[in-house]
């Protein structure tokens, strides 16, 4: 691992990709730390003290919310776009013919749409978010051109992180927004230690061993889970053009068990954390029922047990969903077919589609279970031992991991470009 590094450093155009990549996190990590004017910095440290839910949506914005930064919705927006177009897909069948079968263009033309459609989603939230904060008493009383002003630097906030992100990913070594997320959970780090170090509990010494223990598990299941595939053998049977024989050879399609990666853990935090929003929005209401509501609400959702269940079955609901979106049977059966190729004991076509969707279910099942229970465990862990010092959870290690994983196969993929 240190040689692939060193090579890295040693290839000017790699260097430079790198060095790049680097300054522009360093940029959005000091765009996280400028905060909006008119904010009250106790009653927001105790606004977040009592609300688990925006700590968690902070786990998007790298920190940016927790300081109501210029970059609050960090890439939250952009997520939820991007959740609205692959849903799109499946009622308009143009949106997904153009996602799928149109190459790398057709792709490109989805990613446009999803960035448009970032843009009054980042004015609806950064909106709903300045409300609540304002009946919260943690901003100030606005006037209507300084509400419009601070909407409108939260907005162009979120399409700056979401230009940032799109810089990163041109340079081909890594997804630029789950680096941002990644920089952002990183930079948390030195709070964690800081927070561990002034609330150290010498009577609890085995709980904190035992504690780290099952963060080494967690990063050694997610790296098996992540590197895990099944291989189903195909052969092609051998042709004659002119005087060259063709084919006759065997190979492998490989069916990763975690196919949907870490996309299903942001999919479910961001569908989780939406009513909790608009709970939060009501809370202040002059309407008693609606506070009511919404407070009984926010109490239903601060359940531990019942967030993890919640959390649990969206982990696993969009992981099948989003391998359903990116892994076609059909589509791969029919290439296997025109390419002369079939599964030893399957015939092509329809029933070499059918068998690759029964084992997939299959496969996707163990990977889907897995995220759940790493994304809920660290969670259940802290209400049994009581330990609330650990900020990086489940979700955050899962995250951490998964991004430098990919991160080092297009290293690597990228230095063996140049070994050619």
């Amino acid at each position: 691992m240190t040689d692939k590094f060193l090579k890295l450093f040693k290839i000017p155009d790699l260097r430079k990709r790198l060095i790049f990549i680097v300054a522009l996190l360093v940029v959005f990590r000091i765009a996280a730390a400028i905060p909006i004017p008119g904010i009250d910095t106790s009653r927001l440290a105790q606004f977040f003290s009592q609300n688990q839910l925006f700590g968690l949506i902070s786990l998007f914005t790298g920190g940016g919310l927790e300081t109501l930064s210029i970059v609050m919705l960090g890439v939250g927006p952009y997520i939820t776009a991007s959740i609205i177009m692959q849903l799109l897909t499946m009622i308009f069948p143009q949106l997904e013919q153009m996602y799928k079968y149109e190459g790398e263009a057709g792709r490109q033309k989805f990613n446009q749409y999803s960035r448009l459609l970032t843009f009054p989603l980042a004015f609806l939230q950064g909106f709903g978010f300045l409300t609540l904060l304002s009946r919260q008493g943690v901003i100030g009383v606005l006037s209507l051109n300084q509400w419009f002003i601070s909407l409108l630097v939260v907005t162009s906030g979120t399409i700056f992180v979401m230009w940032l992100g799109e810089l990163i990913s041109e340079k081909n070594l890594g997804n630029g927004i789950s680096l941002l997320i990644f920089a952002g959970i990183v930079a948390q780090g030195p709070q964690a230690i800081r927070q561990l170090y002034f609330g150290y509990d010498p009577s609890q010494l085995f709980t904190y061993i035992g504690y780290f223990i099952l963060a080494l598990v967690i990063i050694g299941g997610v790296v098996y889970i992540t590197e895990a595939q099944r291989q189903i053998p195909i052969n092609y049977a051998k042709r004659v053009r002119g005087f060259k024989m063709y084919g006759g050879v065997s190979t492998y399609l490989p069916l990763r068990v975690n196919q949907a990666g870490v996309i299903p853990i942001i999919f479910a935090l961001s569908i989780l954390l939406f009513p909790g929003m608009v709970a939060n929005f009501f809370v202040g209401s002059n309407i008693a029922f609606l506070s009511n509501l919404a407070r009984s609400f926010n109490i239903f959702l601060n359940n531990q047990l019942i967030y993890g269940l919640l959390y649990f079955v969206l982990v696993v609901g969009f992981t099948y969903f989003y391998t359903a979106v990116t892994f076609d049977p059909k589509s791969i059966s029919e290439n296997i077919q025109k390419q002369g190729g079939y599964i030893p004991g399957i015939r092509p076509g329809p029933s070499t589609a059918q068998f690759l969707t029964h084992l997939l279910n299959r496969i996707t099942l163990v990977g889907a279970v897995f995220l759940g229970l790493i994304a809920v465990l660290p969670s259940l862990v802290q209400v049994f031992t009581g330990i609330t010092a650990f900020t990086l959870g489940g979700t955050s290690l899962l995250i951490l991991v998964s991004v430098a994983l990919e991160m080092m196969k297009q290293i690597e993929g990228q230095l063996s470009m140049y070994e050619y």
